[in-house]
């Protein structure tokens, strides 16, 4: 279930870096944010980001679902898990679960958009192209044409993923990674930094680049510096 109701204040599950981040954008694109909620055993301090933080087995009495959308600011923790149970008890209070699209996002109009999406700015995304629910696309990335991205999937920064290219659910795509055309990406994979895939990655993959040497000379020693 997603929402429609552009205006309605939006309680945000988190209270860290994500969460203060999410508040900002959401901020920005005029929604107000009404609150915050964390698991009860979580709840250090009443207030984040000048706003109530309330326990999650409360939060319902206090802003009630009727009135209100929900949104989980959580990273990539257990392999995107994470997010996807939390997303999972909001829908079993009751909410709907809203999305944020940076205006500064290229995103064309047939373009398909699940729940509790993160589009951040400078993302362009192809026509045709599919972005399921829980979705987290850092700043920066080329989303090809006809592409699949599943559900609770996270693609962090200047990513490029081709044309026709299918991202199967809870998987990580790190900084700088490519994805050559028509390429099938399992579920739960995680990939590194800077890595070029040119193959299918079967579910739990792990892919890795090798990373950059440490010289042993000093830069003080460097000619033409």
């Amino acid at each position: 279930m997603t929402s429609d109701m552009k205006t309605r204040p939006i309680v945000v599950f988190g209270a860290g870096e994500l969460a203060e981040v999410a508040n900002f954008y959401f901020n920005e694109a005029d929604r107000e944010v009404a609150a915050f909620t964390v698991d009860g055993e979580r709840l250090i301090e009443p207030h984040f980001c000048g706003r109530p933080v309330v326990a999650m087995e409360e939060v319902a009495a206090a802003f009630p679902p009727t009135s209100h959308d929900f949104f989980v600011a959580v990273g990539y923790s257990r392999i995107n898990g994470l997010r996807q149970s939390k997303c999972e008890a909001a829908f079993g209070l009751g909410y709907s679960l809203t999305s944020y699209v940076s205006r500064r996002a290229s995103v064309f109009s047939n373009v398909a958009i699940g729940w509790n999406a993160f589009i951040l700015e400078d993302n362009t995304v192809q026509p045709f192209a599919k972005i399921g629910n829980g979705v987290t696309l850092w700043s920066g990335n080329h989303i090809g044409h006809h592409s699949t991205i599943g559900d609770f999937v996270f693609i962090s920064s200047h990513v490029v993923i081709s044309g026709g290219v299918k991202v199967g659910e809870r998987s990580f795509i790190g900084v700088n990674s490519t994805t050559n055309d028509h390429i099938s990406i399992g579920e739960r994979c995680i990939v590194g930094s800077g890595c070029l895939i040119s193959q299918n990655l079967k579910d739990e993959s792990v892919m890795s680049s090798e990373p950059a040497k440490l010289s042993r000379v000093p830069s003080s020693r460097l000619r033409g510096f």
